[in-house]
């Protein structure tokens, strides 16, 4: 059997394959491309009929990238796999602070999770920005928490993986009136809101 070798002859090739799948669906331009690069990280077009993605997510949160808004993450993995040139060429940077001593402290005093302590923690950087949970579901809990105390993210990309609250987080999310992308059920993961980031920042200029 002949493989591609092509690294961008793969993207494109996958990218198509993808696109069949997407073809019946009534998505714009740029939810495309969002769904296209979360299915592409998944190698699971499932996907495509557990995305939701509130009407107003992707303008609210192209507005904070081109203001320079910070990306807040849960875990240091979601931190890490968003493209750091993109960042850079939108003048912005993440925040995450699971790992962080002072959490720990937080967390162990208040009987939480480290990564609802991060948020508490990070709760001054919230306003205005854009959330990325990929693992946490007590993270989105405290994220919603924060926003209905006037902490209000500019958009939410909520994805938390597992089976003990993520979904339940999730559909907590719907509820809200925040700009919100999600993944309802127990799929999601790190890797989901990597590719929901990045896909953000290599949507074209749309302002």
């Amino acid at each position: 059997m002949e493989y591609l070798t092509d690294p961008m002859g793969i993207e494109r090739k996958s990218m198509a394959i993808i696109a069949e799948y997407l073809r019946v669906m009534a998505l714009s331009p740029e939810e495309i491309k969002i769904y296209s690069r979360i299915i592409h990280a998944a190698g699971d077009p499932d996907y495509a009929k557990h995305i939701v993605i509130h009407p107003h997510f992707i303008s609210a949160a192209r507005q904070a990238l081109f203001a320079g808004k910070p990306i807040i993450t849960d875990v240091k993995m979601v931190e890490t796999g968003i493209n750091k040139k993109r960042l850079a060429d939108y003048g912005t940077k993440t925040y995450c602070l699971i790992d962080d001593e002072e959490v720990a402290v937080l967390a162990k005093k208040e009987g939480i999770t480290r990564s609802m302590a991060a948020m508490r923690k990070l709760a001054p950087y919230i306003t205005d920005a854009i959330v990325a949970v990929g693992n946490a579901p007590t993270a989105l809990v405290e994220v919603m928490r924060l926003a209905r105390e006037g902490c209000r993210p500019a958009a939410v990309i909520g994805v938390p993986v597992g089976f003990v609250g993520a979904a339940e987080s999730k559909e907590e999310l719907l509820l809200t009136d925040l700009p919100y992308l999600t993944v309802r059920g127990t799929k999601g993961g790190s890797t989901i809101a990597c590719a929901a980031v990045n896909a953000l920042l290599y949507l074209e200029d749309v302002r």
